[in-house]
């Protein structure tokens, strides 16, 4: 294991967020070290079919290559759509002042 170096996998909840610590090896793929850190058994309502994943905030696929220095994250899937959030503040803001 003289190639392997750290990697966290994290999931952010309202309240609170899951940072895990795994080992990784050059060729581990994202999909794996999810599985392998045991994120998906603290938080059976992940769903790698549905949830979306990213290193550092951009989207990737769960067979991208985790490189050392890398953070997997785990994304919740939205409840609502930005823009529409967005257009009702700024046309609230129209009506205050």
């Amino acid at each position: 294991m003289a190639n392997a170096f750290p990697v966290e996998v994290v999931y952010a909840l309202p309240d609170a967020a899951t940072v895990l610590k795994v080992t990784a090896e050059a060729g581990n793929s994202v999909g794996a070290l999810i599985r392998a850190s045991g994120i998906l058994e603290r938080h059976p309502e992940i769903d790698l079919s549905q949830n979306k994943v990213g290193v550092f905030s951009r989207q990737v696929k769960l067979d991208y290559e985790v490189k050392p220095g890398e953070r997997i994250e785990i994304y919740r899937p939205l409840i609502a759509d930005p823009k529409e959030v967005r257009k009702r503040r700024a046309e609230q803001a129209k009506v205050k002042s």
